[in-house]
């Protein structure tokens, strides 16, 4: 999660939901809360936020066409 708490900014925006890091910065512009909605939750887990919003079918289609990866917990021992 440290990695994607450096995408923040409207130049490179990750955001995590359900585990999965997505690149989300090619929408920014395109999002119906304007730049700012989207880079509110920018290098965060956005699991809650988005959950809670009724995205259409095509924001969860743009959504897939950015993801990066999943989130790994970090092991101690």
């Amino acid at each position: 999660l440290e990695e994607v708490g450096k995408r923040n900014s409207n130049r490179e925006a990750w955001l995590v939901i359900h585990g999965r890091v997505y690149d989300v910065t090619r929408f920014l512009e395109e999002h119906p809360g304007g730049e700012g909605g989207g880079l509110e939750q920018a290098g965060k887990d956005a699991t809650e936020s988005w959950g809670g919003v009724g995205h259409s079918t095509d924001a969860r289609d743009m959504l897939r066409g950015g993801y990066i990866g999943e989130i790994h917990p970090v092991r101690t021992s």
